[in-house]
């Protein structure tokens, strides 16, 4: 059995599949005014921690290497967003799983990650990934950053990208885009609309002065995506429901077969896989990415929060509704202890959230440019909204949306969904 490469905090490092490679940063440091960045901020390269010196005080950026700093990685969005009524504190449990070994996008990619302290307290921080499987499907020689938390300080944001830019260059990385926290398939995207209102599961929060610190550092927009914030109980347009009783001959929708649990999802997995296979950015879930997946859909959903549509008998669409958790940690401050588990618990067992989150939805290539193809769409969707009305759940965001993705936007528009959050990809030649 191969180990599953990732940060371990007993041995911190950058990895990479397989083998180890140390960071480009040594030990040795150095000093420099204020005046003097960006210009030679390049000196990144050669060091593990650097220093300079200016109005706010001494500002050090410290690559992870142990656990003390990885503790301050994880704990540093509590103290920037402290003041945000709209931020949700993650559980720290599924924080550091996401930044360790077990994570399995560690099977084939490889990361770096950074502290900005001032006077020694921690200020920002980033990492840089590099994803095996993205370059092998693109031949690109691009890298990503994520993890993304700062002060609104140029300075800082400047110091940030340069170590997480180096570090790339250092690895023959031409090109660099992001936000990936770590992968496009999990938390991807900065918000840049709708600040007003707390993320769903699996989205990402920020301070709206991100965008602009960002896109001062020569970033460009590379996609935006979005999220749709759509009631259950809408009224479904007439021609869909002409559509779907023409169709209804040949296409049956059937919930999750939680009995054959494994060859379900390795038969959501590939309706997925294939039908966003010539998207922007696209990277397959690996059957082990895809069994985390499997996972929470064990321990959250109901079978029939899953449905599948079958044409001719052959699997052919598929969609997933998460509850919203984000919805029952609020108060738990990413705490399940010492009382927190039994509150979440009840939360999702007995009083269960009112509003959900739609995370994975396809329907396979070959239907996407005929008739059926939104078809079996709207299907998969009025079969889902049944059992979450249901259950007592009033709001479904499905997110994300790529913004030029105008057939299923048109689908959702149609049944009354409404686009409240934007999310931005960046992207930047190194």
């Amino acid at each position: 059995m191969h180990a599953r490469p990732g940060f371990d905090p007993e041995t911190p490092q950058c990895t990479r599949p397989r083998r180890r490679k140390a960071c480009a940063l040594s030990r040795s440091g150095r000093r420099w005014q204020a005046s003097e960045q960006p210009r030679i901020i390049g000196a990144l390269t050669s060091e593990k921690r650097v220093a300079m010196q200016g109005k706010r005080g001494e500002l050090s950026i410290t690559q992870v290497r142990n656990g003390t700093q990885l503790r301050d990685f994880l704990q540093l969005p509590a103290a920037m967003y402290a003041e945000d009524p709209h931020w949700i504190a993650p559980l720290g449990f599924e924080q550091r799983q996401r930044y360790s070994k077990k994570n399995p996008f560690f099977q084939h990619a490889k990361w770096c990650a950074w502290v900005a302290y001032r006077d020694r307290k921690a200020v920002g921080r980033i990492s840089a990934q590099i994803d095996q499987l993205h370059l092998e499907r693109y031949r690109d020689n691009t890298g990503h950053f994520g993890s993304l938390e700062a002060e609104n300080d140029p300075e800082l944001f400047a110091a940030l990208f340069e170590a997480a830019q180096q570090w790339l260059r250092s690895e023959n990385m031409q090109r660099v885009t992001g936000p990936f926290n770590p992968s496009i398939n999990e938390e991807c995207g900065l918000l840049v609309e709708g600040f007003d209102t707390p993320p769903c599961i699996m989205m990402g929060h920020a301070r709206p002065f991100y965008a602009q610190q960002i896109e001062a550092l020569g970033f460009d927009k590379a996609k935006d995506v979005l999220a749709y914030r759509i009631a259950p109980d809408f009224e479904a347009p007439h021609v869909m429901r002409t559509l779907a009783e023409r169709a209804s001959a040949r296409v049956r929708v059937r919930p999750l077969q939680r009995k054959a649990l494994g060859a379900e999802l390795q038969l959501l997995r590939d309706i997925f896989n294939d039908a966003w296979s010539e998207n922007w950015g696209f990277v397959p879930f690996t059957e082990a990415e895809f069994n985390e997946v499997g996972k929470a859909m064990t321990l959250l959903l109901d079978d029939d929060f899953v449905q599948i549509a079958e044409v001719d008998g052959e699997a052919a669409a598929m969609i997933i509704a998460l509850p919203n958790v984000n919805e029952a940690i609020r108060d738990l401050h990413g705490r399940l202890l010492p009382f927190g588990w039994a509150k979440l618990l009840w939360r999702l067992k007995v009083s269960f959230p009112r509003s959900a989150r739609i995370p994975l939805m396809g329907v396979r290539k070959k239907y996407q440019h005929s008739r059926l193809g939104p078809t079996l769409a709207f299907m998969v969707i009025d079969a889902l909204r049944r059992p979450v009305i249901r259950r007592g759940i009033n709001e479904v965001e499905m997110s994300w949306i790529l913004e030029d993705n105008s057939a299923m936007r048109n689908i959702i528009e149609s049944l009354g969904g409404m686009a409240y959050k934007r999310y931005r990809l960046y992207e930047k030649p190194l």
